[in-house]
């Protein structure tokens, strides 16, 4: 599914990840289910404010649109944008009918066909459109009738920011960056293995030599996690760096330090800290 979400406390993660729990547990206990309902993580989109939040709202409400049944599929939607094919009155009429009469789309309340549910919050995108739900009814549905417009995406920054390229550079230098962001790795420059130990020496306040065979220390189990998260190392060259330790053992000192993550808030502090140290962002 596709959401457009204003996010003023940048906390995207958080309410994603309590979503999709949530309606994954409703789910199960409605059709007497277990399991997961969605696959993988969600990828999140940094889009800029003005004309490009309207530009959006209309790419996901044609969703349901863009489809071969209604000339829509991509190889179609390039010969019509041309001007190769032009739509029949039929299939106009089909479009406009799967537009309007979609029921999994916040459409045909920005449209005015129906009242919105409460928690739908048109007014982000009604105020950038005049006439407000017939304005935006209008310009949605004449743009339909000149094919779904791709050209949107041929303005995405390393597949995570849409927007002009000024703001593409301001998100660059100050947003933090999830392991759900699309693209991450454009974004935010891999970091050295001299890096990742410099940020663990600085948050324990003792050099590397002193924690590194510490039995139980957390600091060298950090390393190895923010050497795989951050400096996107593999398992093979890391363990080179601890020495005395293969592929497999690092692979399972990192799913440990990541299972303590979770139970300890102190734990994570500490990590926090060494990666605001390391990559120079707000955590």
């Amino acid at each position: 599914f596709h959401l457009l979400l204003r996010t003023p406390e940048a906390n995207a993660s958080q309410a994603m990840h309590w979503l999709n729990v949530s309606y994954s547990v409703w789910w199960n206990r409605r059709h007497h289910r277990s399991g997961h309902v969605f696959q993988g993580r969600f990828k999140g989109i940094v889009v800029e404010g003005g004309a490009w939040v309207l530009e959006l709202s209309l790419y996901l409400h044609f969703n349901p649109v863009a489809i071969c049944e209604l000339g829509l599929g991509k190889l179609q939607k390039a010969r019509e944008k041309v001007g190769l094919v032009k739509p029949s009155p039929e299939q106009w009429r089909k479009r406009l009918d799967v537009l309007r009469n979609h029921v999994w789309s916040s459409y045909r309340a920005l449209a005015g066909y129906e009242k919105g549910p409460a928690w739908l919050s048109a007014e982000e995108v009604l105020r950038r459109v005049d006439g407000r739900r017939e304005g935006y009814r209008k310009l949605a549905e004449a743009r339909l009738g000149q094919g779904v417009e791709e050209s949107l995406w041929a303005k995405l920054h390393w597949g995570v920011v849409l927007g002009s390229e000024k703001f593409a550079s301001q998100v660059s230098r100050k947003s933090t960056i999830h392991r759900e962001t699309h693209g991450r790795s454009r974004i935010v420059p891999k970091k050295t293995w001299k890096e990742v130990v410099d940020a663990v020496e600085k948050v324990k306040g003792e050099p590397w030599e002193a924690f590194q065979c510490r039995y139980g220390d957390c600091g060298r189990d950090m390393a190895l996690w923010l050497a795989r998260r951050r400096g996107r190392m593999t398992l093979v060259p890391i363990a080179g760096k601890v020495g005395e330790m293969d592929y497999s053992a690092v692979a399972m000192a990192i799913r440990r330090f990541e299972q303590r993550l979770k139970e300890d808030r102190q734990l994570t502090r500490i990590a926090g800290q060494a990666e605001q140290i390391m990559c120079n962002v707000k955590m």
